[in-house]
């Protein structure tokens, strides 16, 4: 009998015990268990890490039955039993000012009646510190302490600063007593989306071991291309084994392997179909809104460059462009270089999804939401692999004057050649057109490039008012991008497009081989 797909379950009991599939990942546990005691790890949304926390308390508590033929069973000394203290913020309306006093109240009002302890403190702290103190003493065993979605009450009010504010200084108290605590507690994990620097949320708990960017356990949550081809073998008969990894595949935290997201694998083997199933169950406005208000071309979204600093660079006020998008999964890590005593990441769109989805809500954002948008991008991506260089002028010229006014002069974002790249950009990315930002050489780059089975296609966007004419060819022609693509074999076309801020149109657009 084929085992059940496990849509939505996050308890590790009702997984097993309903004959779902699970992709055991016991044994990481184990060797995370044993390897210290505080630990701290961020993976963007829907990537497991509330079944992880539930199979590590059901490994605490001796649920051996749950674990047989797991990777753990047999190396587990399931005679001892262990504490666990348990909270999650994954869900509740923590933008609303004092909510997050009452949740945390509840929740620990609930661990207080099952461990059959009682407390006169009203404030969660304290309270927290002494049940966890009780809880040592009653069984003579340290406790296991997990927090599931640790920032949440962070998150759902970033547009309310005063509250965001307030829950993280909350947060703080709360979390400063697992280390006031450490006599009690041998075990911590806490997960979530995002990394809040130290200063601002963990400087009471200052001696976490951030697994995040740990290569050691870059595949502790997702599936691996191993997982996909042996334990979901039964499910891939009839889908497009390329097109599972194009889609899906691509989340890298600095390991060898790169992992899918487990929601969209899921989702596609109950469907069948190939949809963006991870980013349609969250909105990205937030996001969006800041790469429009930061003036970020689109293009610029694939060629992102980091260091640890910047990657954790993450505050109620102070969101780093780069860390927004990482930690939040937008996009991952496509390559490591360590020189000179500093690790930079490059980072880039982990699949199809992503890039084709995030373009549609960025040009949403940009050019206002038409249903003809779809239509346009893949008209613009059928003209270009046929070479029909007047269709594609005339077809950017309606596309630029359809834009609403108030969007075109919105702030002034179209007196740079970056808006105008963004919105070419996003069309391009949601046909599904293999196009990215150019990467860097010593002469420059373009602003984006296209490679079709039948050409490759350089793009140079500028805006007529802030330039001599010509100059867009000019630059691809003069700075060289054509040569690294010549091994490819394919014909090499350098396109170079004009246009106007006053006029929203097309003054010229210029091909020539290279």
């Amino acid at each position: 009998m084929r085992p059940r797909l496990p849509i939505g379950i996050q308890t590790f009991r009702k997984l097993r015990e309903g004959g779902c599939y699970y992709v055991d990942k016991t044994s990481h546990i184990q060797h995370l268990v044993e390897g210290g005691r505080h630990y701290f790890l961020s993976r963007p949304r829907r990537f497991g890490k509330s079944l992880l926390l539930d199979t590590i308390k059901e490994l605490f508590e001796g649920s051996e039955e749950l674990f047989r033929g797991l990777a753990v069973h047999d190396r587990w000394d399931w005679s001892v039993r262990r504490p666990v203290v348990r909270l999650s913020f994954g869900s509740g309306h923590f933008a609303e000012p004092g909510y997050l006093h009452e949740d945390a109240t509840a929740q620990l009002d609930a661990a207080e009646r099952r461990s059959g302890l009682r407390s006169d403190y009203d404030s969660a702290p304290p309270r927290f510190r002494r049940l966890l103190e009780a809880l040592h003493e009653r069984s003579g065993r340290r406790v296991a302490v997990l927090v599931d979605e640790y920032d949440k009450p962070i998150l759902d009010a970033l547009d309310q600063p005063a509250v965001a504010r307030a829950n993280r200084d909350y947060l703080r108290g709360l979390y400063a007593v697992i280390k006031e605590s450490d006599p009690h507690v041998e075990f911590t994990l806490l997960t979530g989306v995002s990394k809040f620097s130290k200063v601002s949320l963990f400087s009471g708990l200052n001696n976490l071991q951030d697994l995040t960017l740990d290569p050691r356990w870059s595949t502790l949550c997702g599936y691996t291309e191993a997982d996909i081809d042996t334990v979901f073998a039964p499910e891939l008969a009839g889908l497009d084994r390329a097109a599972i990894r194009d889609w899906y595949n691509g989340y890298s935290w600095s390991g060898d392997e790169r992992v899918y997201n487990p929601f969209d694998v899921l989702l596609l083997f109950d469907s069948r179909e190939f949809r963006a199933h991870w980013f349609e169950t969250g909105s990205p406005a937030f996001l969006v809104d800041t790469l429009v208000g930061r003036e970020v071309p689109a293009p610029a979204l694939d060629r992102m460059v980091a260091s640890d600093a910047l990657l954790s660079a993450f505050d109620v006020g102070a969101v780093g462009t780069e860390a927004l998008l990482f930690q939040t999964g937008y996009l991952t890590i496509r390559s490591v270089d360590r020189r000179r005593g500093r690790t930079v990441y490059r980072l880039g769109y982990p699949n199809r999804e992503v890039r084709q989805s995030l373009n549609e809500s960025l040009l949403a954002r940009l050019a206002g939401r038409a249903p003809e948008r779809i239509e346009q991008s893949d008209r613009l991506a059928d003209l270009l692999e046929a070479n029909d260089w007047d269709g594609l002028k005339t077809l950017l010229g309606s596309i630029f004057a359809g834009i609403p006014y108030h969007l075109h002069t919105r702030n002034d974002i179209t007196d740079y050649e970056g808006y105008y790249a963004s919105i070419v950009y996003s069309l391009l990315a949601m046909s599904g057109l293999d196009v990215s930002a150019e990467e860097s050489s010593s002469r420059g780059r373009a602003d984006m490039a296209v490679r079709t089975a039948g050409g490759v296609y350089l793009i140079e966007l500028k805006v007529a008012e802030r330039t001599a004419p010509g100059a867009a060819m000019r630059q691809l022609r003069a700075r060289g991008y054509a040569d690294r693509y010549r091994r490819l074999g394919r014909p090499i076309h350098l396109l170079a497009v004009e246009f106007s801020r006053e006029t929203r149109g097309v003054v010229s657009l210029e091909v020539q081989p290279a």
